[in-house]
């Protein structure tokens, strides 16, 4: 896979899968557009993607839940670049809890981060994409379709990022741009640090989840990153609106 003077847009760059992302990405020569909000980690980033093949990429920071930074990411990924080729929607955040143990605020983070921003962003760049014929590819969870008690406000984001990737699949198939999901299982990441577990609190969630599924093993950010590659590729010119779960058979366990 080949992505010289392609323009890819990757939300959440600056850390987890979305840094995964970039990376691989710019080892296939893609002129990247790097979204987070972490000024310092997105700067090592783009450093070390620019390393990989001398193809600087364009940082920007942004708070996805600020109507103004989404619209900020768009005007300037045009001016820098004049076009984008590859929307990757995968900046998200997570809040633990049920009904039980969960409150608005908590719910209100999650959806404007996974749900809104995610529908706005890619409203803005829907004319450029058709006029590229490009594609976009979310990046959702199998929590979408896997019920659990303990996240309930995530599960349900994933659950609604899915159903958005069929509908706008069909909605823009005629226009030429192709929109897909990658949804994968446990990812070691920042993602659930940020909810407050500790690193033994993540070992032990890694090894009830991994004893679990039939692979026995975790998914790693870069496996994600293939995937995502692969669905934003011309390998892929005949898929749209598919998810694609890797999650070493997570969804095969009760």
């Amino acid at each position: 896979m080949d992505f010289t003077n392609k323009v890819v847009v990757i939300t959440g760059g600056s850390s987890g899968i979305g840094a995964a992302t970039a990376i691989y990405f710019s080892k296939l020569s893609a002129q990247l557009v790097l979204v987070g909000r972490k000024e310092n980690n997105l700067k090592k980033i783009s450093l070390y993607c620019e390393k990989a093949k001398a193809v600087k990429p364009l940082p920007i920071v942004a708070d996805l839940t600020e109507d103004s930074d989404v619209e900020r990411i768009v005007t300037e990924t045009i001016d820098h670049f004049g076009k984008i080729d590859v929307l990757i929607n995968n900046a998200g955040v997570m809040s633990m809890g049920g009904l039980k143990d969960s409150n608005m605020e908590m719910y209100d983070k999650v959806m404007s981060t996974n749900i809104r921003a995610v529908y706005y962003l890619t409203k803005l760049f829907t004319p450029h994409l058709i006029e590229s014929k490009g594609c976009i590819v979310n990046v959702s969870s199998i929590l979408g379709s896997k019920v659990t008690t303990n996240a309930l406000a995530y599960n349900m984001s994933k659950a609604a990022l899915d159903h958005f990737t069929k509908c706008v699949a069909l909605e823009l198939g005629p226009d030429g741009v192709r929109v897909n999901s990658v949804n994968p299982g446990f990812v070691k990441t920042n993602l659930l640090k940020d909810v407050g577990l500790s690193e033994d609190q993540l070992e032990m969630l890694m090894k009830n989840i991994v004893c679990r599924n039939p692979l026995k093993r975790q998914v790693e950010g870069d496996e994600v990153a293939a995937l995502i590659a692969f669905l934003a590729s011309d390998k892929a010119k005949s898929m749209t609106g598919t998810f694609l779960n890797i999650d070493c058979g997570s969804l095969l366990s009760p």
